[in-house]
């Protein structure tokens, strides 16, 4: 059995959180609705005029105001360049809130989220290479396979690139601090380690829930990248590398191949993916790519990779840190 303990959970146990499961999630849940509001106030004061102006337009056209039309109307708007920067930017409140929740809150150290110095950079830098292979991976086999096709988009805007960029990096870091070096590690100091990944991983994909698209092939891609960052959290003991792959997974996916990023539409980018295929399996349908089987099959061999790593490295040397 792989060693999946590492010195984040051991840190974690000095917390003064409570043995309790279920009172774990209600306190994530509650500190989770406080994060949504904080990071959701200045981009709804942007976008609200422009979503009380969409949603007029709709039902002066008599289409049926359902919770879908709602939510589409909302996207589609919250997808304009400066309103979706703006969004990413915002998410830092995540980061920040769950930082001051686990250290005064739970009362436990932020080496604990896997906030330390020793090879920050290096293993940034890995998860920026292994992002990126992963997006790659899972884009060009879409292509190879004939599901979708990708094309050069003229005129790209390389400066709002750059920006979606730089909001990527905090909105990837935002969530795995939330739900990786919060849950996870919070749940990691008092339960076993297969409870600490897959009630995180399960917390991440139902997180989705409301996205356009949502199904169970989307669920099942989300929880199974919420262990692949577990595990890689846990081989490297700390957040840095599982940061680095979430930002360039999403930002590769959105601003660079041109696919939707968990059903939030199109943005600025460098090539445009178009689906060939009306296979929801083969494409992933509204929700982006995240829901095709090829994301299955790439995630499911970083698994297996992972797992392997982690069993055959010496128990007193998986964690690569201090």
């Amino acid at each position: 059995m792989p060693e999946l303990r590492p010195k984040m959970f051991k840190e974690s146990e000095k917390s003064s959180v409570s043995d309790n499961l279920i009172v774990n999630i209600i306190s994530f849940l509650l500190i989770m609705t406080l994060i949504l509001v904080a990071e959701s106030i200045i981009p709804w004061i942007m976008a609200r005029d422009a979503i009380y102006a969409r949603l007029g337009e709709l039902q002066d056209s008599g289409a049926e105001m359902t919770f879908s039309a709602i939510r589409d109307a909302t996207v589609t708007v919250s997808m304009e360049n400066k309103t979706f920067i703006v969004m990413l930017f915002c998410t830092i409140f995540g980061t920040l809130i769950s930082m001051f929740y686990c250290r005064f809150g739970e009362a436990r150290p932020l080496r604990s989220m896997g906030i330390v110095k020793h090879k920050a950079g290096l293993h940034y830098l890995q998860g920026v290479l292994v992002g990126a292979a992963l997006m790659t991976a899972i884009a060009l086999g879409s292509v190879v396979c004939r599901a979708c096709s990708i094309t050069v988009c003229k005129n790209v805007n390389f400066g709002l690139i750059l920006l979606m960029l730089v909001g990527f990096l905090i909105q990837g870091m935002s969530e795995e601090f939330i739900f990786r070096g919060f849950l996870m590690n919070t749940l990691g100091g008092r339960h076993h380690p297969f409870v600490a990944i897959g009630v995180s991983a399960a917390a991440f994909s139902l997180a989705h829930v409301l996205n356009p698209g949502f199904g169970p092939l989307v669920f099942i891609n989300l929880a199974m990248f919420g262990i692949f960052a577990g595990l890689y959290m846990i081989l490297f003991d700390d957040i840095w590398g599982v940061c680095a792959i979430h930002s360039i997974w999403n930002f590769l996916q959105g601003s660079f191949y041109g696919i939707s990023v968990s059903g939030s539409g199109m943005s600025e980018s460098v090539f445009r993916t178009t689906a060939n295929s009306s296979s929801a399996l083969l494409t992933g349908g509204k929700f982006g790519i995240e829901g095709s089987i090829f994301t299955t099959l790439v995630l499911a061999a970083g698994i297996a990779v992972l797992w392997w790593r982690l069993s055959k490295a010496p128990k007193a040397e998986a964690p690569d840190s201090k």
